[in-house]
């Protein structure tokens, strides 16, 4: 998706093309409740391609597809009771998981805010400090961008 969108975001497209990017995930053996990390995952690589900053107070489950739909996730209440253990305030969760939140403790509900998307653009502009703005799909000719920087960076 990030590849696909890259001009969207202002990333230079050729850094898909010049680097690969190697994402670990520790103890990725442990069984879990399916693909729920995805649009962690893909805010992350959006945050690092783009140097903004994702929020702190912030959590997120679902699983995104290829065309950056955001689909529902098991374990919604396990999530949200360890995210609220943990300080956040904001928790991003996919649209069609909202029925789940009958099974959150309402004194749970009443300390955080509930977000529900439906796409991978929704989660970013929740997610991340800055959010995008609206872009018209254009050529540009790439300059010294965000992704100029990390290819620096990532050179030495």
């Amino acid at each position: 998706y990030a590849r696909a969108h890259a001009e969207e975001f202002g990333i230079d497209p050729q850094l898909f093309s010049e680097y690969d990017f190697h994402i670990h995930i520790p103890e990725g053996a442990i069984p879990k409740d399916g693909p729920s990390a995805g649009v962690t995952i893909a805010t992350s690589l959006i945050s690092v391609c783009t140097e903004r900053k994702v929020r702190w107070d912030v959590a997120m489950t679902g699983e995104i597809t290829l065309r950056g739909n955001v689909l529902p996730v098991g374990g919604v209440k396990e999530k949200v009771l360890a995210a609220q253990r943990a300080g956040v305030k904001k928790m991003i969760l996919p649209a069609a998981n909202k029925k789940d939140l009958i099974d959150i403790p309402a004194s749970v509900k009443r300390k955080m805010e509930f977000v529900f998307v439906e796409d991978i653009k929704s989660v970013f502009n929740e997610a991340l400090v800055t959010p995008f703005q609206p872009q018209q799909k254009k050529r540009r000719k790439p300059g010294k961008s965000s992704s100029a920087n990390l290819r620096q960076s990532i050179s030495g």
